[in-house]
């Protein structure tokens, strides 16, 4: 599993021209069961990405993919994570070690 966290490195002016392409694909990742929850940071200087992936060479070319990446107006910074503990409702991602 993995936690994406966008920034942005554009006006959000520029930001904006992007958006509706970013959810569409964030729509896509949810219909494919890959993105598991994403929003906005707050203050609005970026966001995050719940991401439920293979391995990162498979979510880097997910991100590829993604209106913010192709325009340039966010960097990414992945980190990847075990979880070992979870809410009753989240436990079918939990992994055992």
């Amino acid at each position: 599993m993995f936690i994406v966290s966008l920034e942005y490195i554009k006006q959000l002016s520029e930001v904006d021209k992007h958006i509706d392409a970013h959810v569409d694909y964030l729509q896509k990742y949810y219909t494919k069961k890959v993105f598991l929850f994403s929003g906005r940071k707050v203050p609005r200087t970026g966001g995050v990405i719940m991401a439920n992936c293979a391995n990162l060479e498979q979510l880097q070319k997910i991100i590829e993919q993604d209106p913010f990446h192709r325009a340039a107006v966010a960097r990414y910074q992945i980190t990847e994570m075990i979880p070992t503990m979870s809410a009753e409702n989240l436990e079918v991602f939990k992994e055992y070690i």
